[in-house]
């Protein structure tokens, strides 16, 4: 019974992409139709999101802003969360209140203010202005989970490693990042995928098409009259998710054989 329950929950998991898949595959004629499978499959849509619509170029602006948005949150992040859970300072209680209030406070509200910072360094409108944009947004959330995986972390196995003769970065170095390593791969799809996905900055910061990113061009399948190209946006929507689906793949293993691995090292 179990294992039926668990093929219901795939199927409802993966089902919208699997009618995404068919409808990225229906012509113009086939798309008002409810079935699933197309009368006469075309790979027009994927030709016309990729050529009409310069989805790689958007889609390497979204790539080079997601990554730099996540390895400089994790260089910052990890050594900020290491103290956080380990040294009880009264910076740590005002660090862990900022974290509170960036994760409950309205965008809305900053984001005029925001832009006009940007403009005034001449940031606006280009990728370093809105990866910094994202760092700033991200690492509340990439410190907050880093933490929680440093503080779950016995403090014995450090004291062993001191008592062993092994100094404060040698112990750092091979008993702490190995068992963090779940942590930083947790932290890094997280931070990806939120900036890959991410719309509301890059429309207020970004103007110029050969700047958008993915969730941009995505929006550009809208017409002014709210007539939406289904087939085009199907197949781009498509091809979008595809690297955050690779990405999950090749990483999720780490999530557990890093944590056997930094076991056996300590």
């Amino acid at each position: 019974m179990q294992y039926v329950a668990l093929a219901a929950y795939v199927v409802f998991l993966g089902f919208p992409l699997l009618w995404m898949f068919s409808t990225s595959l229906k012509s113009p004629q086939d798309i008002g139709t409810a079935s699933l499978l197309p009368s006469s499959p075309t790979f027009d849509n994927f030709v016309d999101a990729l050529q009409r619509q310069d989805l790689l170029t958007a889609a390497r602006n979204s790539l080079v802003v997601a990554v730099a948005t996540m390895l400089l949150v994790i260089v910052v992040a990890l050594p900020a969360a290491y103290a956080l859970a380990r040294f009880k300072t009264r910076l740590r209680t005002v660090a862990t209140g900022w974290i509170l209030v960036s994760q409950v406070f309205p965008v809305v509200l900053v984001i005029i203010p925001l832009f006009l910072i940007l403009k005034q360094f001449d940031l606006d409108d280009r990728l370093v202005g809105l990866t910094i944009v994202y760092i700033v947004y991200s690492l509340p959330f990439g410190l907050w989970m880093l933490q929680g995986y440093v503080a779950s972390i016995p403090r014995d196995i450090e004291e062993a490693g001191a008592i062993d003769g092994a100094g404060r970065l040698r112990v750092l170095r091979s008993i702490v990042l190995p068992l963090l390593v779940p942590g930083i791969v947790a932290t890094a799809m997280f931070t990806l995928i939120s900036s890959w996905n991410e719309f509301f900055f890059a429309l207020v910061l970004i103007q110029s098409p050969e700047n958008s990113t993915l969730p941009l061009t995505l929006a550009r399948f809208v017409g002014a009259e709210g007539q939406v190209q289904l087939g085009a946006l199907a197949a781009s929507s498509l091809l979008a998710t595809i690297p955050s689906l690779i990405f999950f793949a090749l990483i999720q293993r780490r999530l557990t054989s890093g944590l056997m691995s930094g076991a056996v090292k300590g």
